[in-house]
């Protein structure tokens, strides 16, 4: 029978209790620089003078997991018992006269050697990422040298707020385009602390921190063959600048995010097809031109669908959803799948069947976490609704 199952702390106890200040960083940064916390007395619960009467033989073999005192702690006792089966001297209290000890009771001395050595090198590079490294304490010992990389990208960042380059072309020691992709959430929290005041916003790296970034790319469908402007041009891609500089001649827009879908949608007089993978339609949010067409999405009909038709009538108040009612769904309920994590997003923008939907999707009016992807609508479903 386990020691601890009275209640009674065990020595694995001790030891959870002081990896919590190890996972935190608290005993790294103690044993960097030292606040006064140490010497730390942790108490133990012991068994009582009814215990010992009552489970003697359990009681001192609980004792017995005390001695010796673990390494690195000193122990402090208490007489239990005195006037009812005898004075019994127990363990109350395990003392730690420092950080070090406490880390050497845990046996990670070899790691708080190796976090010294690279704060030292840190500070070394900057003084200020002194701060850093009491910060993330555990980030440093995760990271490695890779974290002295990350502070000369971070530094370089610093000093070269809007470098006008290719991530690409940055050339410092050890640093190519996969480290700064790979390290990025590294980069920017020393960024941080070295320029607390700068903002960094915006979905796309390179962009939000000055460096130039491949332009946003539409890819187009001419569904009307005689608008083609090239033979085996019908399906061609531009960049978001050159889509929103020159409007189509086209009465109507259809948008989907299903690459099958838009490859598979049918000839149509005067219409184009815009491809859109996920919540990839930035590159027809400034066609101003747009607000003289019909504008149409096609979505899967799960929160998210919703969610980018929203965001997509932010921009263009003027677009119709299409396939993504309640008819389609019910229509399709052999089809039917479950959606992996869904969105709870207030939207905005919907009209009041699609928010009825939307808000019957997250409630599971139909079924939990419903998801019907538009690949699988019949097809003479599809051409019924679009023709």
């Amino acid at each position: 029978m386990a020691a601890n199952t009275s209640g009674w702390s065990s020595p694995a106890d001790l030891r959870t209790a002081v990896l919590r200040a190890w996972t935190s960083g608290e005993l790294l940064r103690e044993f960097h620089t030292p606040s006064g916390t140490h010497p730390r007395r942790r108490t133990l619960k012991y068994p009582s003078a009814t215990q010992l009467r009552t489970d003697y033989a359990r009681a001192a073999a609980w004792a017995q997991t005390w001695d010796p005192a673990p390494r690195g702690a000193a122990l402090e006792y208490i007489s239990v018992g005195a006037t009812t089966i005898g004075a019994n001297t127990l363990p109350c209290a395990a003392v730690f006269a420092s950080a070090a000890e406490e880390i050497t009771f845990l046996g990670f001395g070899r790691e708080a050697a190796k976090f010294t050595e690279l704060s030292r090198h840190l500070t070394l590079l900057d003084i200020r990422l002194e701060a850093w490294s009491l910060q993330r304490p555990l980030e440093l010992l995760k990271f490695g040298v890779d974290a002295l990389t990350a502070a000369r990208v971070a530094l370089w960042m610093e000093a070269n707020p809007a470098p006008g380059l290719y991530l690409r072309q940055l050339s410092l020691p050890g640093v190519h385009t996969k480290f700064v992709e790979n390290h990025r959430r590294l980069i920017d929290s020393m960024l941080a602390v070295l320029v607390p005041e700068r903002l960094l916003s915006g979905k796309n790296y390179a962009r939000r921190h000055g460096f130039l970034a491949a332009p946003d790319r539409v890819r187009l469908r001419f569904l009307d063959p005689t608008q083609v402007v090239a033979q085996g041009m019908e399906d061609i891609e531009v960049t978001a600048a050159a889509f929103a500089g020159h409007p189509v001649d086209v009465d109507t827009i259809i948008t989907t995010e299903n690459l099958v879908n838009f490859l598979a949608l049918p000839q149509m007089p005067r219409t184009l097809a815009v491809f859109g993978g996920g919540y990839g339609f930035e590159g027809i949010r400034d066609a101003a031109w747009l607000a003289d067409v019909e504008v149409l999405y096609w979505g899967d009909i799960d929160t998210h669908g919703f969610r980018i038709l929203d965001q997509l009538r932010s921009h263009h108040p003027h677009v119709r959803s299409i396939l993504m009612d309640q008819e389609t769904l019910l229509a399709h309920r052999d089809f039917w799948g479950h959606e992996g994590t869904a969105t709870s997003a207030q939207l905005t923008h919907l009209n009041p069947a699609e928010n009825a939907l939307h808000y019957a999707l997250m409630d599971g009016t139909f079924a939990p976490t419903l998801r019907l992807e538009q690949e699988l609508l019949r097809w003479d479903w599809v051409l019924g609704h679009l023709l």
